[in-house]
């Protein structure tokens, strides 16, 4: 594959994605679209989350026509096997942006996915098996950055134009297909999904991107000459995606939290919690992305010597532990215990209320016995009732409310 070809595929798939890109939004924010019956989402929000599908299929079909025009040469399995392999994955995540799957499907759909694209490949056993679980492993990392406004399309073009430098140093044009239509793609979606964002790549364009690179970077890797840097210098393009996931891991194991279960603890998450705005999020983790993938790149073509390797992977690490002292996760309720002395308030709080709203004079039962009553014994208990001097019980005061000069002339009858 020459230059030209290379050139020409990615205008194609430029020019297929802003026109399906353009289109999709402006149905997208057309105003009063009704709900859907049952009680789901709007089609505009439906449509949002499902905006990659045009990435997809402006890179699917600048790609495909590539191919059946003998572009790849004598690589076409290879690329036609991690075009299908990405379509597999895309699909999947169109189902799962309309209808949430259960992860252990979506593993399952992913791992049949990178087992035909090693198969077409032509890899021995064991490379195929690792080049297998690493195509699984990247496509869920670079997935889970789809947690903010332009991030993936961002940190993805960055890593995908690194993988066509390899590939164009490394001797293998035609491996260079895929990463040049997914750079022109990504770049032509980049403005619909920057903040703030019109469309998205949802699981459609997060899942295909994400195998993509991964696939891409396993075969440039198959592919490198022997004796070549490619063993560590193409593993480190995927860096910024292995730390999200791995912050994430990481802080929600220490709080015990489900590690499926997605919150708000990734990296534009915790940015943002430092007062960091949204595109400034974005701009700071694809320039962190750019240093790997750019020292990547300079190891691969044998300019750097792999000991530079261990710089990025350093700041990475140090990177990773000081946003996990950025806290991410709200602390939980605490209800305070309910006591007896609580319980009882609101009577002691009546009965005040009534020795307030009596009437000076009036005897209370409940009160202090009159002078000259005996004083209950201890251990007896309260008297059932107060009496006079005379011996007379006192009369409580009447529920009518009588004044206190009658219920008195009263007491003094009966004595």
């Amino acid at each position: 594959m020459n230059v030209l070809g290379i050139i020409a595929s990615g205008v194609a798939a430029l020019f297929i994605t802003v026109a399906l890109a353009k289109s999709a939004r402006r149905v997208a924010l057309r105003p009063h679209v009704p709900n859907e019956p049952g009680g789901r989402a709007p089609r505009a929000e439906a449509l949002r989350r499902s905006g990659g599908a045009t990435a997809v299929l402006g890179v699917g079909t600048a790609t495909g026509v590539a191919l059946s025009l003998g572009a790849a040469d004598d690589a076409a399995g290879s690329v036609g096997g991690l075009l299908a392999g990405a379509g597999i994955v895309a699909a999947l995540g169109l189902v799962h942006d309309l209808r949430p799957l259960r992860t252990a499907l979506r593993l399952g759909v992913q791992i049949a996915a990178a087992t035909l694209v090693v198969c077409l490949a032509g890899l021995p056993t064991a490379a195929g098996v690792l080049a297998a679980l690493w195509i699984v492993l990247v496509t869920n990392a670079f997935a889970l950055l789809d947690h903010a406004d332009g991030l993936l399309t961002a940190v993805g073009l960055v890593t995908a134009a690194g993988l066509l430098t390899c590939a164009l140093v490394g001797g293998a044009p035609a491996l260079a297909l895929l990463p040049t239509t997914l750079v022109a793609g990504l770049a032509g979606f980049l403005l619909h999904t920057w903040h703030p964002a019109r469309l998205r790549l949802g699981a459609t364009g997060a899942q295909f991107t994400g195998f993509a690179l991964a696939g891409s970077g396993a075969l440039i890797l198959a592919a490198a000459p022997s004796g070549h840097a490619a063993w560590a210098a193409l593993p480190t393009l995927a860096t910024v995606a292995l730390a999200d996931s791995a912050l994430v891991l990481i802080s929600r194991r220490r709080e015990a939290r489900s590690p499926l279960r997605d919150t708000d603890d990734h990296i534009a998450h915790r940015l943002r919690r430092v007062r960091v705005t949204v595109p400034g999020a974005a701009v700071l983790t694809t320039l962190w992305a750019a240093v790997p993938v750019a020292t990547g790149t300079l190891v691969y073509a044998e300019l750097l010597h792999p000991a530079f390797l261990l710089l990025p992977l350093a700041g990475t690490a140090a990177a990773v532990f000081a946003l996990l002292r950025i806290p991410a996760y709200a602390p939980p309720r605490t209800t305070p215990p309910r006591t007896g002395s609580s319980r009882t308030a609101p009577s002691r709080t009546a009965a005040a209320r009534r020795t307030r709203t009596s009437g000076p004079g009036v005897t209370i039962p409940a009160a202090a016995s009159a002078p000259g009553a005996k004083a209950a014994a201890p251990g007896q208990g309260t008297p059932a009732a107060a009496r006079t001097a005379a011996g007379h019980p006192t009369v409580p005061p009447p529920p009518t409310g009588r004044p206190a000069a009658e219920a008195t002339a009263a007491a003094a009858e009966r004595g």
